[in-house]
């Protein structure tokens, strides 16, 4: 039981820091200039990045034969990752 409220609370977490990201996002694009559109570019290049990651972690769990819960963990980690980052150096420029 344990494990599942530990998934929700860590699904509930990373909604929120993903949000927060948005919302520090937008404040910049807002602002406009070349900082909103170096972060526009860096946006769409770090997405683009995380999905080869996570397609390429989903694969290499199923070819080892890990299963579909340990292939999704670690499809998720490269998000994660990401969305971390990010929360910490937008929270900064304010």
């Amino acid at each position: 039981m344990s494990n599942f409220i530990d998934s929700w609370v860590e699904a509930a977490r990373f909604g929120y820091d993903a949000q927060r990201v948005i919302g520090l996002r937008m404040l910049r694009m807002a602002a406009g200039g070349t900082d909103a559109s170096a972060g526009a570019r860096m946006m769409v290049s770090e997405k683009l990045s995380a999905f080869a990651d996570a397609q390429l972690a989903i694969a290499l769990a199923l070819v080892s034969g890990s299963g579909l819960n340990v292939a999704a963990a670690r499809a998720y980690r490269p998000y994660r990752r990401r969305v971390r980052a990010n929360k910490s150096r937008l929270s900064r420029l304010r």
